[in-house]
């Protein structure tokens, strides 16, 4: 049965994910019936009973067997892929840099960073309110790494970010992991950038970009890692947004794009991370969150689709052949301007403050004129909504201030 066509059931059927959705989903066991008669082999265990955990394996395990080779035509990068065997084992190598002492691991990258930087990054805690921010991540996450410093230098934060980055794969945090810790695929080639200055100084948060085939143990080798040495840090996956790789063939016109297809695109994104996701936020209360770039790049879609974006002339690049587009590649990456949407949402979810209160010139450098500053209102309008009514972003904003609800303390009020 097509991968593509299970999805649609599910969207069909209104199944969301999120212990308050779990729970509705609960009450529509009807509709989860419906969709295993007509998806036998999803039961996996074969009780009669199809869970929404089984429906989103089944949904994988058919994506997988669907594009093998064929799935990398005309994206650029990798997305069906072999992965070590070791990282079905408990432990890592024994070798690996993770588990060295804090003095190990920094003289381990001074040997092979000499003269790229220092063996370890550090900064004392900020006055201004700024987190102590490290992060891995690819060509998706690069725009919003470059704007949001910028950004916090407009709220009046000078904001330390330390990443380990690189295009398409070799950003992930399995490459990264590996990379550093000098496992698999680099044995004997450690490159602990970031392991070094997490172990040897403070931090506040990691943050991380998706990739194909991603798995919660890609993530959870970091956040045990981060949490040995900064107990208090918090981590933010980026969920990317809609791709034309999620379509059976690329659209001739841009008009193909109506609101209840974006939708269908963006829940399909929301149920690939949900199996990621989901099992990192029950095993880290209160740690794990989602920087909804993909909601962000939906409801600018939207906007776009109603003639609410000024100065942006097409959707997708590749296919209304126009510049200044929301997408501007096969692949999915971000037009011109739009990096500043991302790094709205980046600012909006790690600091839980409206980018519309930021009141200074924010210094983005470059083309003054564009984005306009009406575009640019509406890039900060639409990345508060998106943070603010993401159930995994960890901000509300019920009183509409701008401000994180948990972030609002009542004021003591003095007997009578």
């Amino acid at each position: 049965m097509h991968s593509r066509l299970f999805v649609i059931s599910l969207i069909v059927t209104g199944i969301s994910f999120g212990s308050h959705a779990e729970a509705q989903n609960n009450r529509g066991a009807k509709q989860l019936q419906r969709l295993l008669k007509q998806f036998p082999a999803a039961d996996v265990n074969q009780d009669g009973k199809l869970t929404w955990q089984e429906a989103i394996a089944y949904r994988n395990k058919m994506g997988a067997a669907g594009n093998g080779a064929a799935g990398n035509r005309g994206r650029g990068v990798p997305t069906s892929f072999n992965v070590d065997a070791g990282w079905d084992l408990e432990r890592f190598p024994e070798e690996a840099v993770c588990y060295m002492s804090a003095s190990q691991i920094k003289d381990t990258f001074a040997k092979v960073a000499t003269g790229k930087g220092p063996a370890v990054v550090s900064h004392l805690k900020p006055n201004d309110g700024a987190l102590r921010v490290v992060g891995v991540g690819h060509s998706f996450m690069m725009p919003g790494y470059k704007t949001m410093p910028l950004i916090a230098r407009g709220a009046g934060m000078d904001q330390p970010l330390y990443t380990h980055v690189g295009g398409g794969m070799t950003g992930s945090a399995r490459y990264k992991w590996e990379q550093e810790n000098g496992i698999f695929q680099f044995q004997g080639k450690p490159y602990p950038k970031l392991l070094s200055s997490i172990a040897n100084a403070e931090w506040e948060a990691m943050m991380f970009g998706p990739y194909f085939q991603d798995q919660p143990k890609y993530y959870s080798c970091w956040i045990d890692f981060c949490l040995k040495y900064n107990p208090e840090m918090k981590f933010y996956l980026s969920d990317a947004w809609p791709q034309l790789s999620q379509l059976k063939e690329t659209p001739k016109s841009e008009a193909f794009f109506t609101d209840e297809v974006l939708d269908q695109l963006a829940e399909e994104r929301r149920v690939l991370h949900a199996q990621v996701i989901t099992p990192l936020r029950k095993a880290y209360p209160g740690k794990v969150f989602i920087l909804p770039t993909s909601d962000s790049m939906v409801l600018a879609a939207k906007h776009f689709i109603r003639g609410e974006l000024p100065g942006i002339e097409g959707l997708h690049r590749m296919i209304g052949k126009k510049e200044r587009s929301l997408w501007r590649d096969q692949l999915g990456h971000l037009g011109p301007g739009f990096e500043r949407l991302e790094g709205y949402v980046f600012y909006a979810t790690l600091y839980g403050k409206s980018p519309e209160l930021i009141e200074n010139k924010i210094p983005f450098g470059g083309n003054t004129t564009f984005p306009s500053p009406s575009l640019d209102k509406i890039f900060r309008k639409i990345a508060w909504q998106a943070v603010t009514e993401h159930p995994y972003s960890g901000i509300t904003d019920k009183n509409s201030d701008g401000i994180n609800d948990a972030s609002e303390k009542p004021a003591l009020q003095s007997s009578p």
